[in-house]
């Protein structure tokens, strides 16, 4: 009971790392219709800015932190303006193509300027066990979780409190009506994006402060996500959240009970599932699947 009772601890955190990263893309494909396969490469370059400035620069973490949310909001806001607002109108091949080429850009940039080597963000907490009861946690997977449950929470609000949300919403209801009734659609898909880019780099930098940042990981995330998407609908933020939850705790319990080496597959396999059974995943909608 212990073991499973450490297993499900784990399945938690990791849980709650793929929900915000699953949640940018959420953001990005429900309400832009944007297939953004260079998600995971957003990630790997929040970790790796992360680890700049904590390592190289030599700032302090809760620095850092706000640095690179920012940073990778003007990034991935600068992305859509140059590169997928020309081809918004082409049909969804086109935006495919475009981010895969993008991607593999990024990967080879980075590997280029911080080769293949493992990278550690410097984080303020200690590794030192914290108790409660028989499972043992740290104090940086503590704040981290702390820290992706506001996050997720905040775009949450953002999403259905305000006026930006609201405008969001329409969008993906019908830009046109929503054109019509003077919401600035452009404005709208920029500042998405740039959400949904954000929380991509503050996943990375999180993830880098307790385990490592690398060029290459940006495949395996962006494979993770997509897999947290389909589990739980597409542009559903309930989706997201339930599906990385359900990926974290399936991963970590298969981890400490079966083969570690299939670890990877088990969320393909629950990708199968899901399609055979409910192809619209847990928390689609009739009019989102129409």
């Amino acid at each position: 009971m212990d073991l499973f009772l450490q297993l499900l601890a784990n399945g938690l955190v990791n849980g709650t790392f793929y929900a915000l990263s699953a949640l940018g893309l959420t953001l990005v494909f429900g309400l832009m219709r944007v297939v953004n396969f260079a998600h995971g490469e957003f990630y790997v370059i929040g970790g790796l800015a992360g680890w700049a400035l904590t390592n190289a620069v030599g700032l302090h973490f809760f620095l850092a932190l706000p640095i690179v949310i920012l940073g990778m909001g003007v990034f991935g806001l600068l992305i859509d303006r140059f590169l997928i607002e020309r081809v918004r109108d082409q049909g969804p091949e086109t935006g495919i193509l475009l981010t895969i080429g993008l991607s593999i850009f990024i990967v080879n940039t980075a590997l280029l300027v911080v080769g293949t080597a493992p990278l550690k963000v410097v984080s303020p907490f200690l590794n030192r066990p914290i108790f409660i009861g028989p499972v043992v946690v740290t104090q940086a997977r503590l704040f981290t979780v702390a820290l992706c449950a506001v996050l997720i929470l905040a775009v949450h609000l953002l999403v259905q409190r305000t006026t930006l949300g609201r405008a969001m919403r329409a969008t993906f209801q019908d830009a046109t009506a929503a054109r019509l009734v003077g919401i600035r659609t452009r404005h709208v898909y920029g500042l998405t994006f740039a959400l949904g880019s954000a929380l991509a780099g503050t996943a990375g930098m999180l993830l880098g402060s307790i385990y490592v940042a690398q060029a290459t990981i940006g495949g395996i995330v962006s494979l993770k996500a997509f897999v947290v998407v389909i589990l739980g609908g597409m542009g559903s933020f309930a989706g997201a959240i339930v599906g990385g939850l359900v990926l974290g705790l399936v991963e970590a319990i298969w981890g400490g009970y079966g083969p570690s080496g299939y670890v990877d597959a088990v969320g393909f396999a629950l990708v199968i599932v899901m399609l055979l059974v409910r192809p619209y995943g847990l928390f689609s909608k009739q009019v989102e699947r129409a």
